[in-house]
């Protein structure tokens, strides 16, 4: 059951990509889009899977994932409520690139490729802001490169903890709770859950942070912004 029977085109309005659309534009929209229940665990799409449209997170997390052959995955992206994910497939007329599984009970609006295609010939405002999210992904899988390649493991965590602060914060103690399993988050910052695990306990060790399961209580910003230096 969906936690929340919001009307599809009140949900696609507060979309960035639908952002100032009429209310006929709206309707229209929604005619050409369908409620997905996903509970945790389910297979939304799998990469190599035929594009059928953008889906957009209604609530729940998504995770995004390459798999190898032998069964290895290597966790690209975590999309939350009011992203989206599919567009570089529709507009490329290419096959999902990514594995999208749910990491929660979540709901999603799936918006056809053919509506999304006619849209964007419809509103140049809309191809815009599909260019600008793509672009601004681009540019993070740009910087997650350059953070793989060239930072350490420790200034990796250490950034990913400091992501949602506040800066420059008053060095107070602040909760962040991680999105999703550690081994999930480690993956994504291309790190093995035991690497993680015993980076996270350094930090602990030191007294910068208090690590209670998936809640990490950052007791000293200004430290950990010195490892993340």
């Amino acid at each position: 059951m969906f936690k929340q029977q919001i009307p599809v085109d009140q949900f696609i309005a507060n979309l960035p990509l639908f952002k100032e659309f009429a209310h006929e534009d709206l309707q229209r929209i929604a005619a050409g889009a369908v409620r997905v229940h996903a509970p945790r665990g389910t297979t939304v799409f799998r990469g190599g899977d035929p594009c059928v449209g953008i889906y957009a997170v209604l609530f729940g997390r998504l995770k995004l994932a390459l798999h190898a052959s032998q069964g290895s995955e290597r966790v690209i992206d975590l999309m939350g409520p009011g992203q989206t994910a599919g567009e570089a497939a529709v507009f490329l007329d290419k096959p999902y690139a990514v594995t999208a599984e749910a990491l929660e009970d979540s709901a999603l609006i799936l918006i056809s490729k053919a509506t999304v295609l006619a849209e964007a010939d419809r509103h140049p405002a809309f191809a815009r802001r599909i260019i600008k999210s793509l672009s601004r992904r681009v540019f993070r899988h740009i910087s997650d490169l350059e953070s793989y390649t060239l930072c350490s493991a420790t200034h990796r965590v250490a950034s990913y903890l400091l992501n949602d602060l506040p800066f420059p914060a008053q060095n107070d103690a602040v909760c962040v709770k991680l999105p999703a399993a550690k081994g999930v988050i480690a993956s994504r910052l291309n790190l093995t859950q035991e690497h993680f695990s015993r980076i996270l306990h350094d930090f602990s060790a030191a007294g910068l942070i208090e690590v209670n399961g998936r809640s990490i209580m950052i007791s000293d910003a200004d430290g950990l912004r010195e490892c993340a230096a």
